[in-house]
């Protein structure tokens, strides 16, 4: 299937971010006078981690529309005045509530090997989510194996995340406010209209306020080392995204194009009208790329932007082994106006290096990796493609890769390693 010319209509709420952050921010203070107060409590009586680094003084009240919302208002673990509109209005940037997939054949005519997707695997299948359709739809409601999962890419802070949506007894399914707090999505369930906290997965509003969602595995890896690793695997068609849309009576998106072009910036800040009033962590440039082992308290960062080649980081983290790989390949989605056109950003997976019982020390070779102790070849998926261990697949270890900036903001512990 071609790609789509990218209509004014297609584009509009996407680059009204970008383009109109001063009228969002307008509309936010207009909003906060007009709307009927909703007397909150105070944040500081609900625990989420989301809160972390909010200042104790920060005001309490909420400056975007609570107009046509059901969300229980006085129940919130942050300040509500550090909920910024995005501009677009619930589920203007439509989620994908009934995906369809395809084989990796019927993908080869328009993605390309290069291009970023979200892989996710359950337990006898996986899943690819271009993020040239992630990035109009920014969530899909999908089960895997019986597992309902939310799978999530905030463009603002290029953040991925994969949720279970089960919550305190309840199945949720999950949406988009049109609110960011921190430069990030503010999501919302459809079941009790509590909004959420994409980059902790915690509700920071509403009903379910404190409760935090399950994260699952996932990495953002090419479409070519998807179809290498999983060779039975499936892609999120974009066929099923136009035909969901239709039903939704919303506009075809621009699938293969980045309505963010020229974002992609290491030393450009966010937009400041989406992030507030706190300071960035000067540590390193906002827009850094890092893989963060998360597994680890604190948490470790590892700068990626200097990486160029395949490079195995052997390291005791939290007094875990583990191995980071990385390898070129994939390209920015957030770079040029054709996400396949994007500056080669690279892959990047933390990975548990025991298998057997023995722990594997691995090292860079050619364009993929190999064991000292086997021999055997891995690629950066972590599957051994040659030599004794041959099929083997390494554990994945909790993971983001991300901005700086939006991971720091909400750890701001975290060590920060060169690789």
């Amino acid at each position: 299937m071609e790609a789509r010319t990218a209509s004014p209509r297609d584009t509009w709420w996407m680059r009204v971010r970008c383009a109109l952050a001063l009228v969002a921010l307008v509309f936010s203070a207009c909003t906060a006078s007009s709307e009927v107060s909703t007397t909150p409590a105070g944040w500081q009586r609900i625990h989420c981690d989301a809160a972390v680094g909010s200042p104790a003084g920060a005001k309490d009240e909420l400056r975007v529309s609570a107009s046509g919302w059901k969300t229980d208002f006085s129940r919130h673990c942050v300040p509500l005045s550090e909920i910024a509109s995005g501009g677009p209005p619930r589920d203007a940037i439509t989620p994908l509530d009934e995906p369809g997939f395809i084989e990796l054949a019927r993908a080869d005519s328009w993605l390309r090997p290069q291009e970023p997707v979200i892989v996710v695997t359950g337990t006898t299948s996986a899943r690819a989510y271009p993020l040239q359709i992630l990035i109009w739809h920014e969530i899909v409601n999908d089960t895997i194996d019986g597992v309902p999962v939310a799978v999530t890419f905030c463009p603002l802070c290029n953040l991925s995340l994969v949720f279970e949506r089960r919550a305190e007894g309840r199945l949720l399914t999950f949406g988009t406010t049109g609110n960011l707090r921190t430069s990030d999505l503010v999501m919302w369930d459809r079941q009790t209209e509590s909004w959420w906290q994409q980059a902790t997965g915690e509700a920071i509003v509403g009903e379910l306020a404190g409760t935090k969602l399950a994260r699952l595995p996932s990495a953002v890896l090419s479409f070519e080392e998807f179809r290498r690793a999983y060779p039975s695997g499936e892609v999120l068609s974009r066929d099923s995204a136009n035909a969901e849309m239709e039903r939704k009576r919303s506009a075809p998106r621009a699938y293969g194009t980045n309505p963010y072009a020229g974002y992609d910036r290491a030393d450009s800040p966010p937009i400041l009208g989406f992030w507030g009033d706190r300071a960035i962590d000067g540590r390193l440039p906002p827009k850094a790329r890092v893989a963060v082992a998360t597994f680890a308290r604190p948490p470790v960062a590892y700068v990626l932007d200097a990486l160029k080649s395949p490079t195995a980081i052997n390291e005791t983290i939290g007094g875990r082994r583990a191995v980071l790989l990385f390898a070129p390949g994939v390209a920015s989605p957030l770079d040029r106006d054709v996400i396949a056109s994007g500056v080669d950003v690279g892959q990047a997976a933390f990975y548990d290096p025991a298998v057997g019982g023995k722990t594997l020390r691995f090292r860079a070779n050619g364009n993929g990796f190999t064991d000292e102790e086997t021999g055997s070849t891995w690629t950066v998926a972590g599957l051994a493609v040659s030599g004794p261990l041959a099929g083997t697949r390494l554990a994945q270890m909790e993971h983001e890769v991300t901005y700086w900036f939006v991971w720091s903001v909400f750890r701001p512990e975290t060590e920060v390693r060169s690789p």
